[in-house]
């Protein structure tokens, strides 16, 4: 059941964010922050049972007020709702963070959750699915698990941060991970690396 009404298809670019119990809940947030301020589009979230436990564990955050940067909400287990749908037209999706048990699900057309049947979707639609998986190290069942969603066409973006922009906060570390997600949806530009002056 959709806790917030979507708005027409056709007035706004639809992107899903779900966020799984991996840590790493600060990249769901800053994406959903990020998206609430770009005219045009419109979010879908959903979050797992684990993912409510890291908001609240990492971030500190209420359910109340991660719903709040959401233009519309689903229920992990509503498998009805409208992101379960091939013809409802969204632009893509991003897992933020990605459990490794999602990925598993994922890479296995496992849809036992409104997040797995969303990101399968995604896939057999042929539409953008970013997944920020987080985990280390990785062993073999990992590794496989990331070559069968490739080939897939989904992409596999581990939160590796970057350092060549000199960031001088964690704050800005995530910042600059979500921009390039973000770019990969087309919807921003990612800073390009540039030799930096000492």
């Amino acid at each position: 059941m959709d806790l917030h009404p979507p708005c027409s298809p056709d007035s706004a670019l639809h992107l899903i964010v779900a966020i799984t119990g991996a840590s790493g809940a600060v990249y769901g947030q800053r994406l959903l922050q990020v998206l609430h301020g770009m005219t045009g589009v419109h979010t879908h979230l959903v979050v797992s049972e684990p993912g409510w436990m890291t908001v609240q564990q990492e971030l500190g955050m209420s359910r109340e007020s991660l719903l709040a940067l959401a233009n519309t909400v689903h229920g992990v287990q509503d498998v009805g709702a409208s992101i379960a749908s091939g013809s409802f037209p969204c632009h893509g999706m991003v897992v933020a963070p990605c459990s490794m048990r999602t990925l598993s699900a994922i890479a296995m057309s496992s849809c036992d959750n409104l997040i797995t049947r969303a990101a399968d979707v995604t896939l057999k639609e042929r539409r953008r699915l970013v997944l920020m998986v987080r985990e280390a190290p990785l062993h073999l069942g990992h590794l496989r698990n990331m070559v069968s969603v490739t080939e897939m066409g989904g992409i596999v973006f581990p939160p590796m941060p970057a350092f060549y922009h000199c960031p001088s906060s964690i704050d800005e570390l995530v910042g600059h991970s979500v921009e390039r997600v973000l770019a990969l949806l087309g919807l921003a530009t990612a800073r390009p690396w540039r030799p930096q002056i000492r």
